[in-house]
C-alpha cells in the first residue's frame, strides 16, 4: 500500500477555543468544523511552550525547549541582512518611510543568520529520508529563512515570525524583498496549492502549511474587509470581559471589540484557505490516503483571565490552559471514522513518535514524547487513559493532569496549583491551602524527576534569563553573543 500523504497545518497564536467545532459560536469556521466532522477532534492537545520558536522547533524535533535550546520566540537570526533587497534597505533608511517598513527594519537590519535547528533531527528528515517529497509554505522561524533546510525541498518561507498582512517580507528571485497589498495568508495557500499541483501519486509527498494568522496584527486594515466585517455585529459574549490581570496590560471595551474582531477575520481568512486545500485534495483523487493535521503553535488569550496574549502576555510568564492548549484536528479518510473524538491528553511532543512510528523508526529514549497512533486504529475508544502533560517556558515550568495544575516558577515563585476538577477555568490558586500540601510536593516531585530525565544542562531553560522579549543567540556553548535573550526593556 502506497505511504499515506501528510500535510501539518499550523495555526499562529490559535486558542483552542477559537473553532467552531470547539463549541465557540461567534467564530465562523466551517471548513475546520467540516475537517472535524470528517476526521478526529482533540478535546486536550497542549503546546510544549506558551510562545512560537520554541513551541516550532518541539513540534518538529520530538525535543523539549530544554533539550533544542530554543527557549523564547527568535528575534534574532532570521537572515543575513546582505539577503535583503536593495529597495527594501534603502526604505530602511529612510527616516521618512512609512510605517509598514517598521517591523522588518527592527528584526531585519544588521542581522546575521543562526541555525537554531543543526543540532537536531526532525521527522521532516525522517520522511525526506523515506522517499517523501517535503514542502514548506509560510512561517519557519527557526533562523535561516533563507536556506532551505530539514528535508524540505520545496521552501516558500517569510523572512521572519510576524509580520504585517498585507505587507510580508518573503524571499523572491533570491532575495527578501516586502510585497505590497498581498494578504500574507492569500500567499501562504496559493503557494501550498502550488506544491500540491506538482504532487503525482507515484511517490508520497509531505506539505507544511504554516499560517501566520491569527497572530496580532489585528487593526482593520490588515485584514479583507469580507472577513473582518463578517464580525460588525458580534458581540464577542464567547470570551471573558474582564478586569486586566495583576500581570499583564490594561485594555479598554473598544480595544477588546478591536483585537477581537480582527482575531476572528484572520481566523476565517485562514480557515477560508484551508477549505480551497481540502477542495484541491478531493478533486485531484488525494483525500483518501492523504492525512491532515492541524494545530497551533501555541495557544492564546483573548480576553481569558484579563489577558491578550499567550505565555508572554504576561510577566512572570503564564501556564493557563488558554496559552498552552491548542486546537487539534486530524482526517485520515482511509483510517479514521469522521466525527470521532479524542478525550485523552496529548502534546505536541506526540507528533515526532508517531510519524516515527508510522514509518516504522524506533526512536531512542531521549524523546519526551509517546506516539498516539492507536488513533488508527479500529478498536480505539477516545483515549481517556491518564497521561501527565509538561510545559515550559524558560524558568517557568508546568505539569498537567486530568485533575491538577501544578506551576513552578524557578528560583523564587510565585507558584500555582489549580484542581481542575472543581475549577477548569482556574480561578482559585490552592498553593497556600494546608490540605494540599501532599499533593503539591508530589506534583513537584513528578514534574523535576522527568525535567530531570530529558534536560540537557547545557540548555536548561531555568538557568536562563528568559522574559518573553525575544531570543537573540543560541544558548550554550555555541552562544557567540554577550544575551541570548532580550530584557524586559528591550
Amino acid at each position: 500500500m502506497k505511504k499515506p500523504n501528510i500535510i501539518m497545518i499550523l495555526a499562529d497564536d490559535m486558542g483552542s477555543w477559537a473553532m467552531g467545532c470547539a463549541g465557540n459560536s461567534d467564530v465562523k469556521t466551517p471548513n475546520l468544523d467540516g475537517l472535524a466532522k470528517e476526521g478526529m477532534l482533540f478535546e486536550n492537545f497542549f503546546c510544549t511552550s506558551p510562545v512560537c520558536s520554541p513551541a516550532r522547533a518541539s513540534i518538529l524535533s520530538g525535543k523539549m525547549p530544554s533539550q533544542h535550546g530554543v527557549h523564547d520566540w527568535i528575534s534574532r537570526g532570521h537572515i543575513n541582512y546582505e539577503d535583503v533587497s536593495d529597495e527594501l534597505k534603502k526604505m530602511h533608511n529612510d527616516p521618512n518611510a512609512s510605517w509598514e517598513y517598521n517591523w522588518s527594519k527592527n528584526q531585519l537590519q544588521g542581522d546575521h543568520a543562526i541555525r537554531y535547528m543543526d543540532e537536531f533531527n526532525t521527522y521532516t528528515e525522517l520522511l525526506a529520508d523515506n522517499g517523501y517529497t517535503c514542502g514548506l509554505s509560510g512561517k519557519w522561524h527557526l533562523g535561516d529563512a533563507k536556506t532551505p533546510q530539514k528535508g524540505f525541498s520545496y521552501w516558500k518561507t517569510i523572512a521572519m515570525g510576524g509580520d504585517n498582512y498585507y505587507y510580508p517580507t518573503v524571499l523572491k528571485d533570491d532575495k527578501f524583498e516586502m510585497l505590497r497589498d498581498t494578504y500574507i495568508t492569500e500567499y501562504i495557500t496559493d503557494h501550498a496549492l502550488a506544491f500540491l499541483e506538482d504532487q503525482t501519486n507515484e511517490n508520497p509527498f509531505y506539505l507544511s502549511v504554516h499560517y501566520t494568522a491569527p497572530h496580532a496584527s489585528w487593526e482593520e486594515h490588515q485584514h479583507p474587509k469580507e472577513f473582518y466585517e463578517m464580525y460588525d455585529e458580534c458581540e464577542f459574549a464567547q470570551t471573558p470581559n474582564v478586569e486586566h490581570h495583576k500581570w499583564g496590560a490594561s485594555y479598554t471595551k473598544e480595544q477588546r471589540k478591536e483585537n477581537l474582531q480582527g482575531y476572528y477575520a484572520a481566523i476565517s481568512a485562514m480557515d477560508y484557505g484551508i477549505g480551497t486545500i481540502v477542495n484541491h485534495l478531493k478533486e485531484n483523487n488525494l483525500w483518501d490516503n492523504t492525512i491532515i493535521m492541524f494545530t497551533s503553535d501555541n495557544g492564546m488569550s483573548m480576553g481569558h483571565h484579563g489577558i491578550f496574549g499567550k505565555g508572554n502576555g504576561t510577566f512572570p510568564l503564564n501556564m493557563y490552559d488558554t496559552a498552552v492548549k491548542v486546537p487539534a484536528i486530524i482526517s485520515y479518510p482511509n483510517e479514521l471514522t469522521g466525527g470521532s473524538i479524542a478525550r485523552g491528553l496529548y502534546s505536541h511532543y506526540d507528533i515526532m513518535p508517531t510519524i516515527a512510528k508510522l514509518l516504522n523508526i524506533k526512536l531512542d529514549h531521549s524523546y519526551p514524547g509517546t506516539s498516539f497512533d492507536e488513533i488508527f486504529s479500529e478498536n480505539f475508544s477516545g483515549g481517556e487513559n491518564p497521561i501527565v502533560i509538561f510545559d515550559e517556558y524558560g524558568s517557568t515550568r508546568m505539569i498537567r493532569t486530568t485533575e491538577y495544575k501544578y506551576i513552578h516558577r524557578y528560583p523564587y515563585g510565585e507558584n500555582e496549583f489549580y484542581c481542575l476538577l472543581t475549577d477548569s477555568d482556574e480561578e482559585h490558586n490552592l498553593i497556600d491551602e494546608p490540605n494540599m500540601s501532599d499533593k503539591i510536593l508530589n506534583a513537584k516531585k513528578s514534574m523535576e524527576a522527568w525535567f530531570i530525565q530529558h534536560t540537557d544542562p547545557s540548555k536548561d531553560g531555568t538557568k536562563e534569563a528568559v522574559y518573553g522579549s525575544g531570543q537573540l543567540d543560541l544558548v550554550g556553548e555555541n552562544q557567540s553573543q554577550k544575551h541570548a535573550f532580550v530584557n524586559l526593556d528591550g
